[in-house]
């Protein structure tokens, strides 16, 4: 019984002493926020200009060309990207704060952009 108890309290131990270390090839949290900014700044140039050329161009593979000038810039491959993106997703306490962060940012530069406009 006493071994059984040792090795719950062991196994406790480990599970939950490296929930701070990443697993191997995941994009360290602060960058991976950055990584996701600059996603969602390519979406939106996407939704915004290369949408309102469609008749020219094909969407889609013109936005996947703007996700991979991101991972150019971040020194990252989109297989390292998709699978820090899967990482984080299954770990919602790590993903809520990076997604309050970027939700926080977006406002901040919102209010700012509404702020030039008023002067």
């Amino acid at each position: 019984m006493r071994f059984a108890f040792f090795g719950f309290v062991l196994f406790v131990l480990i599970a939950c002493g490296n929930s701070k270390k990443l697993p191997d090839g995941i994009i360290p949290k602060a960058e991976m926020e950055k990584v996701l900014w600059d996603m969602i700044l390519a979406d939106r140039f996407a939704a915004q200009y290369i949408a309102k050329d469609s008749t020219k161009l094909d969407v889609k593979k013109e936005t996947f060309k703007e996700y991979d000038k991101v991972f150019q810039v971040h020194n990252i491959t989109q297989e390292q990207f998709l699978k820090s993106y899967k990482f984080y997703m299954s770990r919602p306490d790590i993903s809520k704060v990076m997604f309050d962060s970027l939700s926080s940012k977006g406002n901040r530069n919102r209010e700012e952009s509404y702020d030039k406009f008023k002067k």
